[in-house]
């Protein structure tokens, strides 16, 4: 046996030395798997050579990852096909459990923040080394369907196994992110792990002191109750990460949009993700009996809250730009009685761009006319509060070009594209470099049960993040 290796290493200088370097190289690579399969042993260590050998090698199991997606879509508020997984319920403890194991069973060290973000890291070679690091969430906003998010939890989870059948070591350590509530369902904060991680002092201050839900639970409350915050002065800036923490952040995800799918394409490289802002709004009028009062002497919040709703639409259309996009989710009346004017009114408005100037030009358009509307319609503009107000982030160009690398070398189709929904990504980006990969699904389906991702989809989607995960460690 070490004669053969030997004799291989000696070939291996030869054709080296005879050939140009690129070509030396591609005839190095064939003339390997020849040796290894004449002699029926490894020549090299897997990964070597680069990943022109770990591409071929990478298998995914992609009817496991189908049924774990189907097994953790089990924990659920509402009945199938439907998935409700809401911050520190009993359904989201028990998820969080299921994860934690398929980590541990994967070989991955587990450990968790005080606010429930999970990290499941593959030590590399050389640990000291800022770390590569991949995830998503698992939460879920009412009666929608089980991939947003789970894909790039339990994707990562298999990207890791996929990494180490196909014999790869890592030299900077891989690890995968599960974090705490990306959806606003609970306590209407977006990224609420994410923006902790990145370290938002605000956010950790209100956290300990004014958040609660619907129901009066604060937030401290709820987060014991699932077994976090269990420091007794609620010092919440130990979540908080120092930035360059990661070598580089990748999250897997499903488009959530039609384009990829509609163009037959395998795979999205994301360059940015588009900025959100998040805005409250309430009117209150005198209200009154339907039949009684008079149309001229109406005070009408209802009324007030419909007109400034239109001209959400009307601004943004004025910005005459697609990345544009303009939505009251949240639209509420008091009394709610059919025979009652409203006195009150409430509105949620979300507006995003790619363009944070052109947003904010929106957002002041949008108070304008609340203040006109208001004084039009003799009511009161009691609250106008912005909520949020993100700025977009974009992907790191060494981050793009690996991505994009790892598509071709695996022979998948794929496009430079922008996010226009945000997610934990967009606040990694202030600690990390980092970088998104879609895949199609249904119709662009999602935050519904008709949310779906084919097996061979989510298995591309795996192969292109092992093979990113992969070149990002050895870099």
């Amino acid at each position: 046996m070490e004669s053969l290796e030997r004799f291989c290493s000696v070939a291996l200088l030869v054709i080296c030395l005879l050939l140009p370097s690129s070509l030396a190289q591609q005839q190095q690579h064939e003339s390997i798997r020849t040796m290894e399969d004449f002699s029926g042993y490894p020549i090299h260590e897997p990964g070597q050579f680069g990943s022109i050998n770990l591409a071929s090698s990478l298998s995914v199991d992609a009817q496991g990852l189908q049924k774990q997606i189907d097994e953790l879509s089990n924990f659920s508020d509402a009945p199938s096909p439907s998935v409700t997984r809401v911050l520190y319920t009993d359904k989201d403890v028990l998820a969080r459990r299921y994860v934690k194991n398929l980590m541990a069973l994967a070989g991955l060290t587990v450990r968790e923040d005080a606010v429930g973000n999970i990290f499941g890291k593959w030590d590399g070679s050389e640990p000291y080394l800022p770390t590569v690091a991949t995830g998503s969430h698992i939460d879920a906003i009412p009666y929608s369907g089980k991939y947003d998010g789970v894909v790039g939890v339990l994707g990562a989870v298999e990207a890791i196994n996929v990494l180490k059948r196909s014999g790869f070591k890592p030299k900077r350590s891989l690890e995968i992110v599960l974090f705490t509530s990306e959806e606003p369902t609970r306590f209407g904060i977006s990224c609420l792990g994410s923006r902790l991680l990145a370290g938002s002092k605000e956010l950790a201050e209100a956290l300990k002191t004014t958040v609660v839900d619907g129901q009066n639970v604060s937030f401290i409350e709820a987060a014991r109750s699932a077994g976090y915050a269990q420091d007794e002065d609620d010092d919440l800036s130990s979540v908080f990460l120092k930035k360059g923490s990661y070598f580089a952040f990748i999250e897997l995800h499903i488009e959530q949009g039609p384009i990829l799918e509609d163009e037959g394409l395998d795979i999205g490289v994301v360059t940015a993700i588009a900025a959100p802002a998040s805005l409250k709004v309430e009117f209150e009028g005198n209200g009154g009996h339907a039949g009684a009062v008079l149309m001229p002497y109406r005070n009408d919040a209802g009324l007030a809250a419909a007109e400034l709703a239109l001209a959400v639409e009307k601004h943004v259309l004025e910005s005459e730009s697609i990345d544009t996009v303009g939505t009251v989710g949240i639209l509420e009346l008091h009394p709610g009685a059919i025979n009652s004017i409203p006195s009150k009114s409430h509105l949620e408005i979300d507006t995003r761009d790619i363009d944070e100037a052109r947003r904010n030009t929106v957002i002041k358009k949008i108070q304008e006319s609340a203040n006109t509307i208001a004084t039009k319609r003799k009511v009161k503009l009691s609250e106008f509060k912005i909520v949020n107000q993100d700025p977009p982030a974009l992907s790191d160009k060494l981050v793009v070009k690996k991505m994009a690398e790892a598509a071709t070398e695996l022979n998948l189709s794929h496009k430079k594209m922008i996010s226009r929904a945000y997610h934990d990504s967009l606040f990694m980006a202030r600690i990390s470099p980092m970088g998104m990969i879609f895949i199609p699904c249904y119709k662009g389906y999602s935050h519904k049960p008709e949310e779906y991702s084919s097996p061979e989809d989510m298995a591309n989607g795996v192969k292109v993040l092992s093979l990113t995960l992969a070149k990002l460690s050895l870099d």
